[in-house]
């Protein structure tokens, strides 16, 4: 069972990060051992119902997603970043820990080991638009109706994501 962290950014400068969603970090999500961490990463995310995109690092600016919600699983090595935009909360990842960001919410990479490797994942029809400037009105307002997977993108039916991300709409 991972270890569960919760943050809840307030907005920093043109980051608005998420006023209802908080952000979870899953520490030790994923066993490291000798198989394909990668790729155990995206079977087990597109099973959830949030359909790995990409395979690269984190940004070494700030910025945040308004189009979609992101799950960042670190398949490989280490970073240290910050979330919620300048001002934000510094953290460290590893192989194994997954990020779920909800839409709004400011990350950055400090630094990272050479070998890092990130699987991203949105929900469907969601995408990681970078943002890199303070949202419109209504970007905010598509920010807070955007749905996302009933289930945990970690854990399925009885992970964490229905008792913290009650308050956001379910995809059917």
């Amino acid at each position: 069972m991972p270890e569960l962290l919760l943050l809840r950014p307030e907005q920093h400068g043109f980051v608005p990060n998420n006023p209802s969603l908080p952000v979870m970090i899953y520490r030790d999500a994923f066993a490291v051992g000798d198989s394909d961490l990668a790729a155990a990463m995206e079977a087990r995310f597109e099973a959830n119902g949030w359909p790995p995109q990409w395979r690269d690092g984190i940004y070494d600016f700030h910025h945040y997603h308004a189009a979609g919600h992101e799950i960042l699983g670190i398949a490989a090595g280490e970073v240290d970043l910050v979330i919620g935009g300048e001002g934000g909360e510094a953290i460290s990842a590893k192989a194994g820990d997954v990020l779920l960001l909800p839409a709004g919410t400011g990350h950055c990479r400090l630094s990272a080991s050479e070998d890092l490797l990130v699987i991203g994942a949105y929900p469907p029809g969601q995408s990681g638009d970078i943002m890199r400037e303070a949202p419109s009105v209504s970007q905010r307002a598509t920010m807070a109706q955007l749905a996302f997977p009933r289930l945990d993108p970690v854990m399925g039916e009885d992970g964490p994501l229905s008792t913290h991300w009650a308050s956001g709409p379910l995809e059917r």
